[in-house]
């Protein structure tokens, strides 16, 4: 009797491309868009979650890091995709 043998790929770790981004439809193109759409988001909010941080540091804690108060200032006051 013959058989057919099914080849089984494991899935690729989230976030991973499996295939070119050409050979996938028009929904797995549209997650890839949307997955580098959010990864970019979430840089900018961490990047503004930083600069806020800067700007709650004391004198004391700015000069450790090498940075006037000034300096702190500006990079605060900067929008969040700066």
């Amino acid at each position: 009797m013959d058989t057919i043998e099914t080849i089984r790929y494991a899935r690729p770790a989230f976030g991973a491309q499996a295939e070119p981004l050409a050979h996938r439809g028009f929904a797995g193109r549209l997650v890839v868009v949307l997955r580098s759409i959010a990864r970019q988001i979430d840089r900018m909010l961490e990047r503004r979650r930083g600069r806020l941080a800067l700007m709650e540091m004391t004198d004391d804690q700015l000069k450790d890091i090498g940075i006037s108060r000034c300096d702190a200032h500006r990079e605060g006051i900067k929008a969040f995709w700066e």
